[in-house]
């Protein structure tokens, strides 16, 4: 047997019982050269990931986005997957939009804004699935951080939510305009929610991946749930895994499942150990590969590879060595911070800033 599906199986089994229950932006550069897709057994190059775009630039989740993290030197994009009423999966970073579309101010939808439980947790507003893809298109994207990326605001009410779908036919067609294969990166969001309501993200995405026969190449399927990635490897499609790791408590599913693992258990040696038998890649938090943790050397040994979330330029998201001036929306030494990074050997970097992140990958291989 192959070592990709006995991982698979090995996950299946594994996952079985919880998944039961259930500043003016600089302009774009000329594309990076080509290097590691990321792929597992690729060159080593590290990779750069578009956090929903060139999120620290454009409103996330837009074509422009999309387009300009790979303009500026993105190897993967990064769409966050919630579904529609009528079971659709749309690229949000939250079912709950009033943060990431004029829904707030469209009266028609007045109506719709209510509270659920999600995750546990009471959330108002309004959410892809009380909506048709039909619905959702008649809304516009807006910046989601206005307070801290007042310029993005010159963008809002310019584009429209989109598909998945569409994300992938836009990955191909900059491939196809740069000259250099893109991959996509899908997360599904609340995947435990999402089943408990009858809309199953796993079966919508391999569709589409089956649709438009996305090799690993192409596409590295995420989540924070293992029973979101064991869904997903029932589909069979041998894609590579990318188990995401929060830096407190422990995954939805583990909680609802009554499974006391959490994700300090999960980045142990004998965690690693345990996700390698179904993924491919790990996704810390990058506080969790600082000095003195050994989780960056602990996953390598263990066959996994290790990319570390979330990179952005602003004082308040950087180290306090890295900072400078006292304005927390002003940009701080990020060059720094990815340094730190790529020196320690990570193998790719999720950012809101792919250009600077390309740049300074760049300068640690010169």
């Amino acid at each position: 047997m192959s070592a990709q599906p006995r991982r698979r199986s090995i996950l299946l089994a594994a996952g079985a019982a919880t998944a039961a229950t259930a500043v003016t932006a600089p302009p774009a550069t000329a594309a990076v050269s080509e290097g590691s897709r990321g792929r597992p057994g690729g060159s080593g190059r590290p990779v750069v990931i578009g956090h929903r775009g060139a999120a620290g630039w454009r409103p996330e989740h837009t074509a422009a986005a999309y387009t300009y993290a790979v303009q500026t030197g993105a190897d993967w994009i990064e769409p966050d997957l919630v579904p529609t009423k009528d079971h659709v999966l749309v690229v949000r970073h939250e079912n709950e939009i009033s943060g990431t579309t004029d829904v707030a101010k469209r009266p028609e939808f007045t109506g719709r804004r209510t509270t659920k439980t999600v995750d546990g947790r009471p959330v108002t507003g309004w959410f892809t699935e009380d909506f048709t893809l039909a619905e959702l298109k008649t809304l516009r994207a807006v910046e989601r951080l206005p307070l801290i990326r007042n310029r993005n605001t010159v963008f809002d009410g310019r584009e429209p939510v989109l598909t998945f779908e569409e994300v992938v036919k836009l990955a191909r067609e900059l491939s196809r305009r740069h000259r250099r294969r893109i991959a996509v990166f899908p997360e599904t969001k609340h995947p435990t929610y999402f089943r408990s309501i009858g809309l199953p993200l796993e079966p919508a995405l391999a569709r589409i991946v089956r649709r438009y026969r996305l090799d690993a190449d192409e596409c590295v399927v995420q989540s924070f749930e293992p029973s979101s990635l064991a869904a997903f490897a029932e589909e069979r499609l041998r894609l590579p895994l990318w188990q995401a790791l929060g830096t407190t408590g422990a995954p939805y599913d583990h909680v609802a499942a009554g499974d006391p693992t959490t994700y300090k258990d999960m980045m142990t040696p004998e965690g690693l150990r345990r996700i390698a038998r179904y993924a491919d890649w790990i996704g810390p938090d990058k506080s969790s590969v600082v000095e003195p943790f050994t989780l960056l050397a602990d996953a390598h040994r263990a066959g996994l590879k290790v990319g570390a979330y979330t990179f952005r330029a602003e004082n308040q998201y950087l180290p306090a060595a890295f900072r400078r001036g006292t304005d927390p929306n002003a940009f701080g030494d990020a060059f720094a911070e990815y340094a730190l990074h790529f020196g320690r050997g990570v193998d790719a970097v999720v950012t809101d800033y792919p250009d600077i992140a390309a740049m300074a990958r760049d300068a640690a291989q010169a």
